[in-house]
């Protein structure tokens, strides 16, 4: 299917941009993932992004997986409620000192309830802690009706916009399709 996409590109200079929110909500962990594990990264991606049109990694083979959970640069960090993961947000140290982040959400049980933010603050503190000078995402109009204005709101700043007609699957392949 065509579709009109228009993708965000957003950055933060300084960690004094930073507009932190931040949930009081028992049971919540943000947590690093500190061994490099293909299954994790390819459970998060697709529990997370399964319902975005997270659909460039859905059919990897482990063997990708593999390899992409052994980059160093890479910086996976899991948040948890009560013992499940929520959602999580993934960095990448990238050359004169840009982090981007990589990859960022809530799996869908937990959208609405405040973590978004929370979750947003800590994934720009962890990146403002591994050194960046700058630290930049993209989105764009598929994901999140929230996620633009969020990292808004986190004091992140649009820089670029851009609309361009994509070919998008007709349906993204969830974490339920047995791929």
């Amino acid at each position: 299917m065509q579709a009109q996409v228009t993708t965000y590109y957003l950055e933060m200079l300084s960690p004094n941009e930073l507009r932190p929110k931040h949930a009081q909500i028992e049971g919540l962990l943000v947590m690093k993932a500190e061994i490099p594990c293909a299954e994790l990264q390819h459970f998060l991606y697709r529990s997370v992004g399964g319902n975005w049109y997270w659909y460039e990694k859905a059919h990897w083979t482990y063997q990708q997986w593999w390899e992409y959970a052994q980059n160093p640069n890479l910086h996976t960090w899991v948040a948890y409620l009560k013992g499940t993961p929520a959602g999580y947000f993934q960095l990448e140290v990238q050359l004169e000192g840009n982090v981007e982040i990589v990859y960022f959400g809530l799996m869908q049980q937990f959208s609405g309830m405040g973590l978004g933010g929370h979750l947003l603050t800590c994934a720009l503190e962890e990146a403002w802690r591994l050194g960046a000078r700058r630290v930049w995402v993209h989105t764009c109009s598929l994901d999140h009706p929230a996620a633009l204005a969020n990292y808004q709101a986190r004091g992140m700043q649009l820089y670029k916009a851009e609309t361009t007609k994509m070919e998008i699957p007709d349906q993204t392949p969830g974490l339920w399709d047995g791929a």
